[in-house]
């Protein structure tokens, strides 16, 4: 673990720090974070896509042929179905 001081700076009305090159480039930060509050610390991390690899998990799953529909046997159509829907 490697520990850094740096001072909380003015940045217009708001305050923030700034993170020495050395500990992004070991964290791989980049441009967008996420900040978490536990108790008196404010833990900085990569921002995390919601859908970030979905898309190999459905090829896996398209490849092993685990992506069938689940429910293929009930059709329940509704007039929204039949009128409204556009593909």
């Amino acid at each position: 673990m490697t520990t850094m001081k740096t001072r909380i700076v003015r940045i217009g009305n708001s305050q923030g720090i700034r993170i020495p090159k050395l500990a992004l480039d070991q964290t791989g930060l980049g441009e967008e974070v996420e900040l978490e509050l536990q108790d008196d610390c404010i833990v900085i991390r990569s921002a995390h896509h919601p859908r970030s690899g979905w898309e190999d998990a459905f090829r896996a799953m398209a490849e092993s042929g685990d992506d069938s529909l689940l429910d293929a046997d009930v059709t329940v159509s509704t007039v929204w179905d039949e009128e409204e829907w556009e593909w």
